[in-house]
């Protein structure tokens, strides 16, 4: 019988080992999209080892599934990008375990395309203009997409107001 200190080492040493087999999320790594969850999460496996990330567009906010546009925004993004063979450049995690990732397809910043053609808001921080501020701008003087059915809640609001579209989270 072992010893509840080796016990516990062995079960720090397995985390440890499957932290390191998970995808560095600071490294560049390809992968194929196996569904999109909303217009600014999906899920991509990657190419060498297979293993299933849930991925945050970073950049972006798109609107909650059940909010106004959401489930246009989850299409736009569904066409772009499910089985397509994308880019991930990972930044980080976010408190859902989700990576926070710039995702290209072909070379394309899907992030900018998914602004640009009205299905989401380019992700502000506090004061700060976000990333993708020019493609906003374009989109609401264009009236694409969800800036076509304004006024529409950015999806924090959506959330303080009327909780998650997600049971549990």
């Amino acid at each position: 019988m072992l010893h509840p200190f080796h016990t516990l080492l062995r079960r720090l040493v397995f985390v440890l080992l499957c932290m390191l087999a998970c995808v560095n999320p600071a490294q560049a790594w390809n992968g194929f999209v196996e569904y999109v969850v909303d217009g600014d999460t999906l899920h991509v496996r990657t190419i060498r080892s297979k293993a299933l990330h849930h991925v945050r567009v970073i950049g972006i906010d798109a609107p909650e599934i059940c909010q106004t546009w959401g489930p246009q925004s989850r299409q736009a993004l569904t066409q772009l990008v499910l089985h397509q063979k994308v880019e991930i450049k990972g930044r980080a995690r976010d408190d859902y375990g989700r990576l926070l990732a710039r995702v290209a397809i072909n070379g394309n910043d899907v992030g900018a395309s998914m602004v640009q053609q009205g299905h989401a808001w380019s992700y502000r921080w506090r004061t700060r203009k976000g990333h993708y501020d020019a493609e906003e701008t374009e989109a609401r003087a264009h009236t694409r997409g969800l800036f076509s059915v304004e006024p529409v809640q950015r999806p924090g609001d959506f959330r303080r107001q009327n909780g998650s579209c997600y049971p549990g989270r």
